[in-house]
């Protein structure tokens, strides 16, 4: 079921990042998702190598490209300050369904309701004029494509359930 199926089915790649698991708020975030419908199909905590999180964020993620060697740096940074938990949901436009859900990356701008926007405050701004990662909780993939690669990156086959829930019955 990697692939997007007949009615709009996918799957995303979520990573709780160390600023959530470490304030404990996990479970509480983790609930919005599955209460709009999305089905956990995979979850693992993890301590990723830098090296893993390179190949996330840039081979992946082109966030070199995107934002600059230095953002790149300092994102790899925070992300090594703790475990992770990652997770793939599944669900009808799960990408773009979680990427509401969640709000836009820079938490100051995120709208009230919204993961960021409930539990984060930070400007981009704060954060590059102090030289540290974001600490905006989580991080949702960016499309289709993405939410593939990133899958495959973080997830086996075998880490990854297929089975029915009661969701299902009326969106299916």
């Amino acid at each position: 079921m990697s692939e997007t199926n007949f009615c709009g089915v996918e799957r995303t790649l979520v990573i709780f990042k160390p600023d959530a698991v470490q304030r404990g708020i996990v479970g509480e975030i983790m609930s919005r998702f599955e209460r709009v419908g999305l089905k956990i199909v995979g979850i693992k905590m993890a301590a990723p190598s830098r090296d893993h999180y390179y190949e996330h964020y840039e081979d992946i993620g082109k966030m070199v490209t995107r934002r600059g060697e230095d953002t790149f740096n300092v994102t790899l940074d925070f992300m090594m300050d703790g475990p992770v938990i990652a997770m793939v949901l599944e669900g009808v436009e799960a990408v773009p369904l979680v990427r509401k859900i969640v709000g836009p990356t820079e938490p100051k701008s995120a709208d009230m309701g919204t993961i960021r926007g409930d539990y984060s405050h930070m400007s981009f701004g704060y954060a590059d004029s102090c030289e540290k990662g974001v600490p905006n909780l989580i991080h949702a993939s960016g499309d289709s494509d993405e939410a593939k690669q990133e899958i495959a990156h973080w997830f086996s086959d075998k880490e990854l359930s297929e089975y029915s829930s009661l969701h299902e019955k009326f969106t299916r």
